[in-house]
């Protein structure tokens, strides 16, 4: 989680009264302090850990239909962050393929998280047999880049935990799908529907700190009218809260920017805003009490489509 990109509200504008006495801003303006909350997050949360098991345990039969026996795999990652998840899948690819080469495209729009991770590839060790190719675009630049290039077709394209960040989740599906080989996969992770960020996004929607309302139920809806056919699978995961509910907690206050996706929300948001957003972070709907901490409910889902 993330890993690769991972959940995120989206800020919407104020009203001119709150935005004249308490201005929200959206993390995503503030880069450093973005990627210090995102790396928080990683270390309080289940949500990597999940990811792996899912990898080690699950993904190997998936990898093991695509090729078609070809000697070179066409592998795509959109969103893929700092690399260490691609590198995950990779490995798994190449031990059910041991005699294939991979031409892995990497799309991530993020100057830093894309240095990360080619300093991760020069760090490991054994990947000869893949070739990097990097775009620092959104995918939505990445879309227009692909008409005007043709690159052939894809046997795997993950979007892991990056749906959050299009404007039209069902267009990005139809278009990355429409990349795969026959015997291709697309596998695609968001929130799921029971997680605590629904909760979150719902309640808040169209507010200051949310605008984000997709989960993995809306993609599966989508899918399911158009008759496509898709696997899917339940990852279980959660985030520990547990600072967010001490004031002036260092830690706490990132979790808090991260979670609502404002710059120093602890500070800049209204007394009442404030209020409302503990009170539901602490809320069962979204958070359970283990042992004397707060865990927020991070599940997510896995679905896996086909051609």
């Amino acid at each position: 989680m993330s890993c690769v990109q991972y959940p995120h509200a989206l800020l919407k504008e104020v009203s001119k009264a709150r935005t004249m006495t308490a201005p929200l801003r959206s993390l995503v303006e503030d880069n450093s302090r973005y990627l210090k909350s995102f790396e928080l997050f990683l270390d309080r949360s289940s949500e990597h850990q999940c990811m792996q098991d899912f990898i080690h345990n699950t993904l190997p039969d998936i990898l093991g239909s695509i090729g078609g026996g070809r000697p070179v795999f066409n592998v795509m990652g959109v969103g893929s962050g700092t690399g260490e998840i691609d590198l995950e899948m990779l490995t798994q690819l190449h031990m059910k393929h041991p005699q294939v080469k991979v031409d892995n495209e990497v799309v991530e729009p993020s100057t830093e998280m894309l240095h990360k991770y080619k300093v991760l590839v020069s760090k490991t060790p054994n990947l000869d047999y893949i070739n990097f190719t990097w775009n620092k675009m959104t995918a939505s630049e990445f879309e227009k880049h692909r008409q005007k290039k043709d690159l052939g077709k894809m046997d795997f394209i993950h979007l892991i935990q990056m749906l959050y960040f299009v404007k039209d989740p069902e267009a990005t599906v139809s278009f990355f799908r429409s990349l795969l080989d026959k015997d291709g996969k697309l596998l695609i992770s968001l929130v799921s529907g029971e997680s605590g960020w629904r909760k979150l996004w719902r309640t808040y929607s169209n507010t200051e700190i949310s605008n984000v309302s997709v989960n993995i139920g809306d993609i599966k809806t989508f899918l399911d009218t158009k008759d496509i056919p898709y696997s899917k699978y339940v990852l279980q995961s959660h985030i520990d809260i547990t600072e967010c509910f001490t004031e002036g907690d260092e830690d706490g206050k990132l979790l808090l920017d991260f979670l609502t996706q404002v710059i120093e929300f602890s500070k800049n948001a209204p007394k009442d805003l404030k209020k409302g957003v503990l009170d539901l972070l602490k809320h069962p709907d979204c958070s359970k009490e283990v042992d004397g901490r707060i865990m927020f409910n991070n599940s997510m889902e896995v679905v896996v489509v086909e051609p």
